[in-house]
């Protein structure tokens, strides 16, 4: 009975160190800020401007998607959430003009998974915690591949959807699409306060979240006036049950580090890994990536991160592999497991908005995820790639 009464009495210790550090405080605020912009009605004004931007090309709706994900997902930090938020609008005004409901539900799944990859991102600050990182420098770590993310889904969709017959929208005035950015300009102004804030020296990432969330409600409030002042207790409790959740993560997969440190097991998995991929890092940037795929497939991206880091990261630090880079390939093999099947939590919201089969998302989800594969392969093995800006 010894070791487990020892556990108990460390308990409440372990579950408030994991969770009493200042960069978790990023957390909550990101979150607040998604939310506020979400209700504040962002999501629509993102998809009118980047509809009449591209919207009359040939597979413009795929682009706006595709787009518009990427922008909401750095609002918003949370893959699920872009997928509901954007889902709504956009799969029903694909199916509109010819798609697929599960090809559309498929990409917007798909789409919606760069949440975690482009900044500002929850899980990158939650790796950072662990991995004792500069936050600033994971989130700037993200862009590339987040970009090429997009850039694939794009090609790849557009490609297998190339002989369908589908509508092309009406091409919009010069006055309509000033007027669309003008109303997406205080959105798409969020991230780059949040990005430019944190390397213009100004805040810290804690900072930068904080100041997100008190953007989102000067623009609700003051400048779209969407938000009343009853929206609040819905966003602020939306906010706090997603944040419980991270941070009730966060305080349990903590204690299952500590257990796996007392056993000593952390060491015997590392030189296990050591031996098997013979000190050679290409082999274990392999096993790395399958691994982590295949958690991400089964484990939210937050309990992952917390779990694997400590046990891999020691492992890439003495095959000299840059942490920053490390996180990257971490995170986007995360993201690549919300739409994997059978198990991806961006399907199953995909599912229940376009009112498809898990079954046909899933087929049709295929060729997306091998295009992911193919950018999660070029990050992996070209530092340079996550570490451009960086």
């Amino acid at each position: 009975g010894r070791p487990l009464d020892t556990i108990m009495t460390m308990l409440p210790r372990i579950f408030s160190s994991a969770t009493s550090k200042f960069v978790l405080l990023a957390v909550p605020f990101f979150i607040l800020g998604g939310n506020v912009m979400e209700k504040a009605g962002i999501s629509e004004r993102l998809i009118n401007f980047a509809q009449s931007c591209v919207g009359h090309l040939r597979g413009g709706l795929i682009v706006v998607m595709v787009l518009v994900a990427c922008f909401f997902a750095a609002i918003s930090g949370s893959g699920p959430a872009t997928v509901a938020a954007l889902g709504m609008i956009l799969i029903p005004a694909m199916v509109k003009v010819g798609y697929s409901p599960a090809f559309s539900a498929a990409l917007m799944a798909a789409a919606g998974a760069t949440g975690i990859v482009i900044p500002p991102s929850i899980t990158f600050v939650v790796y950072g915690s662990v991995a004792d990182t500069s936050i600033g420098k994971l989130f700037l770590s993200g862009i590339v591949p987040g970009v090429m993310i997009g850039v694939a889904l794009i090609i790849v969709a557009m490609w297998t959807t190339r002989n369908l017959q589908i509508e092309l929208l009406p091409k919009a005035t010069s006055e309509e699409r000033w007027k669309s950015f003008k109303e997406a300009f205080w959105g798409l102004l969020m991230p780059g306060i949040i990005l430019g804030g944190i390397y213009g020296g100004i805040f810290t990432p804690t900072e930068a979240a904080a100041a997100s969330a008190v953007y989102g409600l000067f623009v609700g409030f003051f400048i779209y006036r969407t938000l009343k002042l009853k929206d609040l207790y819905e966003i602020f409790v939306n906010s706090t049950t997603t944040t419980a959740v991270v941070m009730f993560i966060t305080a349990t997969a903590s204690l299952f580090a500590y257990i796996l440190t007392r056993a000593r097991l952390d060491l015997a998995i590392s030189d296990g890994l050591i031996e098997i991929t013979g000190g050679n890092y290409i082999m274990f940037l392999l096993i790395a990536n399958v691994i982590f795929l295949i958690a991400g497939c089964f484990m939210d991206a937050t309990s992952a991160v917390l779990i694997f880091t400590p046990l891999f990261l020691p492992v890439a630090l003495s095959l000299g592999i840059d942490p920053i880079h490390f996180g990257a390939v971490m995170v986007l093999n995360l993201s690549i497991g919300l739409v994997t099947p059978p198990v991806g939590i961006n399907l199953f919201v995909g599912c229940g908005i376009a009112n498809v089969s898990l079954k046909n998302i899933s087929v049709a989800v295929i060729p997306l995820i091998i295009a992911c594969l193919v950018v999660l392969l070029l990050v992996t093995y070209i530092p340079q790639l996550p570490l451009l800006f960086v």
